[in-house]
């Protein structure tokens, strides 16, 4: 006997979150977006705010008269600096540059040998995480030393060396070339790829965007910062400490440290626009998947 064929009614499965919860995420998201996007937005008000509106009392978030004053009085100022403001700017954009895809190229292939090479020097990365451990104001004394032993002070090096070989970029990328399949770096080698190849044409295309996020990382650290005893020659002095001297003349000049922090401010934001998609790549999936 033959059984007739059952028709059984599948159900639809709706996901385990409700419209109502959807919405509610979204909207959580989106405070929680508005609110990291405040301090930008402050910073845009408060260098368009008249000097009596940045200290009036209740103080105001945004300006009722806007004006571009403090812009203007910030450029007039750099005018007047004894050393053109241009070799303040060009002085940042190089040793950022320089700096950055150095730490790049160099945190890349130490974490290509510490990941696909069969060599036991695993103390060697446990050092590096180590170092993460350390604030930069600790090394600063030592850094100063190494410096003067070897001649650097008072030039270009002083400020690249030290970038050099900041361990967050080596863990970074050694954690993304874990998940590299090795199989496919002992293919090329097979197939008579030298190391150098495969690195150039197989591992950094890769892992691109693990290196584009290293660079907005890298990028943001050396351009803000002024290191203070390595560089004395006002030629060879950084963006951030012309914008010092000029706002240093007090209280009436709070309308053109906001400008400057403006100004500074663009560079690491248009770097974080061009790679952002690289980034989220990298927080989203913590590398590749086999």
């Amino acid at each position: 006997m033959i059984l007739p064929s059952l028709k059984i009614k599948k159900k639809n499965r709706r996901g385990s979150r409700s419209l109502a919860g959807t919405v509610g995420i979204f909207l959580f998201l989106a405070l929680l977006g508005a609110f990291m996007v405040l301090p930008l937005l402050y910073a845009v008000i408060s260098s368009l705010k008249p000097i009596d509106e940045l200290y009036a009392y209740p103080p105001r978030f945004f300006v009722r008269r806007p004006t571009t004053e403090n812009i203007e009085m910030l450029f007039s100022l750099a005018a007047n600096l004894w050393v053109p403001f241009s070799r303040y700017v060009f002085n940042s954009v190089f040793v950022s540059g320089v700096a950055t895809v150095g730490h790049i190229i160099l945190a890349s292939m130490c974490a290509f040998v510490f990941s696909k090479f069969n060599i036991r020097i695993n103390w060697m990365f446990k050092l590096v995480v180590t170092a993460l451990l350390f604030n930069g104001v600790v090394l600063s004394l030592p850094q100063y030393v190494i410096m003067a032993k070897l001649g650097l002070l008072n030039t270009y090096w002083g400020y690249i060396l030290p970038v050099l070989p900041m361990s967050l970029g080596l863990f970074l990328m050694k954690q993304f070339m874990d998940q590299l399949p090795s199989a496919l770096i002992e293919s090329a080698g097979i197939d008579g790829a030298s190391y150098f190849r495969i690195f150039t044409t197989i591992v950094m295309p890769t892992v691109k965007p693990a290196w584009m996020t290293l660079l907005v990382f890298a990028f943001q650290n050396v351009w803000n910062s002024n290191p203070g005893g390595i560089v004395f020659d006002e030629q060879l002095k950084l963006l951030q400490s012309a914008i010092s001297e000029i706002v240093a003349a007090g209280i009436a000049r709070v309308g053109v440290s906001m400008a400057g922090s403006l100004f500074i401010m663009i560079p690491p934001i248009i770097i974080f626009v061009v790679s952002q998609n690289s980034v989220i790549e990298t927080m989203a999936h913590s590398g590749l998947k086999d």
